[in-house]
């Protein structure tokens, strides 16, 4: 049984092919090689069909003629596309498709142009935000300053204050003897033991 692959497709490239080669397909049904004749079969002799010499005389002119045929096409076909090649290569084809990438590069220009100034706009209000915040930190952290500088300033005068008032119960030359009366006048007694809650538990007697 034989069986003729040939492709089908409309491209010209598959056109230009060679024609397809004649395959073989081995097909012999459910009986084997070893398998001996059949006895219905045992001493037949294979006769070949008869042939009309007028139906195989037609039958070459046909065939003739259909090889003629899809030769002239396959010649068409090829010369088609060479002639576009040849076209969009050196051609007018080639010159429409030069003004066709240079509109196309022209577009693509515009395009990238428009979207760097997009870009830009976004970047200088990006910058401007934050400058505008750095300055607000700078402003903050300078007020924060002021305000620790202006408590540190206050504190040292309490401590001024509260180191000349201190100064008065200073011991000097001229308060020396009337330290020392009043000293002497109200002795106290340091001897003396406290609980957790600061309360005098234990005091020795003065002497």
């Amino acid at each position: 049984m034989f069986q003729v692959t040939c492709g089908r497709s409309v491209q010209a490239a598959r056109l230009l092919s060679p024609r397809c080669a004649v395959l073989v397909e081995a097909v012999r049904g459910r009986k084997s090689r070893t398998d001996p004749v059949a006895k219905s079969k045992v001493g037949r002799i294979k006769v070949p069909p008869p042939v009309d010499p007028e139906e195989m005389v037609a039958l070459n002119e046909r065939y003739s003629e259909y090889q003629l045929i899809m030769r002239a096409l396959r010649l068409e076909f090829k010369e088609e596309v060479l002639r576009r090649k040849y076209e969009e290569e050196i051609g007018s084809l080639a010159a429409e498709k030069a003004v066709q990438e240079e509109e196309e590069h022209r577009i693509l220009m515009a395009w990238n142009n428009q979207e760097n100034q997009r870009l830009l706009q976004i970047r200088v209000l990006r910058i401007q935000k934050e400058q505008e915040e750095a300055e607000r930190k700078q402003l903050e952290a300078a007020v924060q300053r002021e305000q620790e500088q202006q408590e540190h300033i206050k504190e040292k005068e309490r401590e001024i204050l509260q180191l000349q008032e201190d100064a008065k119960n200073f011991i000097t030359l001229e308060n020396l003897d009337q330290r020392i009366e009043e000293a002497l006048d109200n002795p106290k007694n340091y001897n003396f033991a406290i609980d957790k809650q600061g309360r005098v538990v234990k005091q020795t007697v003065q002497q």
